[in-house]
C-alpha cells in the first residue's frame, strides 16, 4: 500500500512539472496562447489536466487521439484559433468533459454526433461561420443547459435540434440572419431562463412562441425588424425580469402586452419609431404608472406626427394623443 501511494504521488509530481512548449501550467490547468502554436500540444501535457485552454493560436486541427492524453478533462476552451472542422468522434476519450467553448474559429459544417456526449452541459460555438444548425449534432435528450450559437450565419434554427435539448436553460442565437422562428421551435424548452434573439432579422413573432417557456426570466429581442407584437406574447411569463425591445420598428404596443408584470421587471423600449396617436394610449398609460420599470425612459420618444417628434412619450397629454376625440365619439 505504501509503495502504491508513493508511486502515485511520484506520478502526480512528474505531471505537475511537465508542461508543453508555448504553454503555461498550474495545478491541473494548462493555458496555451502563443500564435506560434500550430499543432495540438501533446508532448508534455499533464495527464491529470482538468482545464485546457488553447486560444489565439494557429491550431488548425484537433482529434480524439489528441484528447486521449487528458482523460480527466472537464473544461476545453479553444478560443480564436484556426479550426475549420471537427471529427465526429472528437469527445470520445474525454468522458468527464462538461464545457466546450469553440468561440472565434472558422467552423462552417459540423459532422453528425459531434456533440453527442453524455456529460456535456455547456456548448459555445460563438463567432464562427456556421450556416446550418443540424439536429444530428446531438443525441436525443442531451444534457446541455447552455447553448451559444451567436455570431454565425444561421437563417433558421430547426425545431428538431432544440427538441433534443430538454434541459436547456440559456440559449443565445443573437447576431445571425434569422428571419422567423418555427412555431414549435421552443416547445420542448421547459427550463429555458434566458433567450437571446438580438441582432437578427425578425419582423414578427407568433403569439404562442413562448407558451411553453414559463421559466423565462430574460428575453433579448433588440436590434431586429419587429414591426408589431401580439398582445398575448408574454402571457404566462410570470418570472420575466428583463425584456429588451430597443432598436426595432415598433410603432405601437398592443393592449395587454405588459400587464401583470412584477415590480422587479425591467424593459428597454428606446430606438423605435413610436407613433404618438390614439393607438399609443395603452403604452402611454403604462409608462405613467410604471416609470421605474423602464430603462432609458427619457429615450422613449415620438417619431410621428411631426408636431410631436422627439417628445418623450410619458410627457404627452391626452389632448396631444387626441384621446378626447375617441372618448366623445
Amino acid at each position: 500500500m505504501y509503495l502504491w501511494t508513493l508511486l502515485t504521488f511520484t506520478a502526480l509530481a512528474e505531471c505537475a512539472h511537465s508542461c508543453p512548449d508555448l504553454c503555461s501550467c498550474s495545478l491541473q490547468e494548462v493555458m496555451c496562447s502563443q500564435s506560434a502554436l500550430t499543432h495540438f500540444p501533446v508532448d508534455g501535457l499533464p495527464s491529470n489536466t482538468i482545464l485546457l485552454s488553447i486560444q489565439s493560436t494557429n491550431l488548425s486541427s484537433i482529434t480524439a487521439s489528441h484528447l486521449s492524453a487528458v482523460p480527466l478533462l472537464n473544461n476545453l476552451q479553444l478560443y480564436h484559433n484556426n479550426l475549420k472542422t471537427l471529427p465526429s468522434d472528437l469527445l470520445k476519450n474525454v468522458p468527464h468533459l462538461n464545457k466546450l467553448d469553440l468561440t472565434g474559429n472558422q467552423l462552417v459544417h459540423l459532422p453528425s454526433n459531434v456533440f453527442s456526449h453524455d456529460s456535456l452541459c455547456s456548448l459555445v460555438l460563438k463567432n464562427n461561420r456556421i450556416e446550418k444548425a443540424d439536429a444530428d449534432w446531438l443525441s436525443g435528450n442531451s444534457s446541455i443547459t447552455w447553448l451559444d450559437l451567436s455570431g454565425n450565419r444561421l437563417t433558421v434554427v430547426p425545431a428538431a435540434l432544440l427538441q433534443k435539448l430538454p434541459s436547456l436553460e440559456d440559449l443565445d442565437l443573437s447576431d445571425n440572419n434569422l428571419q422567423d422562428l418555427q412555431p414549435d421551435a421552443l416547445k420542448n424548452l421547459h427550463h429555458l431562463e434566458r433567450l437571446n434573439l438580438a441582432g437578427n432579422n425578425l419582423s414578427s413573432l407568433k403569439p404562442t412562441i413562448f407558451t411553453h417557456n414559463l421559466k423565462l426570466s430574460q428575453l433579448f429581442l433588440q436590434d431586429n425588424q419587429l414591426q408589431e407584437l401580439p398582445g398575448t406574447l408574454l402571457q404566462g411569463l410570470q418570472h420575466l425580469e428583463l425584456l429588451l425591445l430597443n432598436r426595432n420598428q415598433l410603432q405601437h404596443s398592443p393592449p395587454g402586452l405588459l400587464d401583470d408584470r412584477k415590480s422587479s421587471f425591467r424593459i428597454i423600449l428606446s430606438g423605435n419609431p413610436w407613433v404618438c396617436d390614439e393607438k399609443m394610449e395603452y403604452l402611454w398609460k403604462w409608462l405613467a404608472v410604471h416609470p421605474q420599470n423602464v430603462i432609458f425612459l427619457e429615450e422613449v420618444t415620438c417619431a410621428w406626427p411631426q408636431a410631436l417628434k422627439h417628445r418623450q412619450v410619458d410627457s404627452l397629454t391626452d389632448s396631444e394623443l387626441e384621446l378626447h376625440k375617441i372618448q366623445n365619439q
